[in-house]
């Protein structure tokens, strides 16, 4: 008899931009961090990401996709990750996955993902295009 080899654990899609503790604090009545708290750690994640690839400053424009796929919990490690999906003349498209580490430990599991647009501004405030 051939045994199947176990099937490959999916894998973050992207470079590791933050992690952070879910706290308390940041759940919602039934004990579930909010979704709000979760975006904003992407959207934090994700100019970390656009801020290196334009070399200066940016501003959210636009969240173009989100998805919640699984709760994060009290105590978990919320991951972001992200990849430059598209340069523009002045705005740049980045992907990023919210992967949480339940208890702690390895076990990851994906809870969210999405496409945040930032746009490349001069210090003037204006845009600017990307070099």
């Amino acid at each position: 008899m051939i045994e199947a080899e176990p099937a490959a654990l999916p894998e973050p899609s992207g470079a590791l931009t933050i992690r952070t503790l879910a706290m308390p604090a940041d759940t919602n009545p039934s004990g579930d961090i909010f979704g709000g708290w979760v975006m904003s750690q992407m959207d934090i994640a994700g100019a970390i990401a656009a801020v290196e690839r334009v070399r200066g400053r940016v501003a959210t424009v636009a969240v173009e996709a989100m998805s919640f796929i699984a709760p994060v919990k009290v105590g978990d490690i919320l991951c972001v990750y992200t990849s430059v999906e598209r340069v523009g003349t002045t705005s740049i498209t980045i992907a990023i996955e919210a992967w949480a580490r339940r208890e702690r430990i390895a076990d990851r599991v994906k809870v969210t993902q999405g496409r945040f647009v930032y746009v490349s501004l001069g210090e003037d405030g204006r845009k600017r295009p990307i070099p």
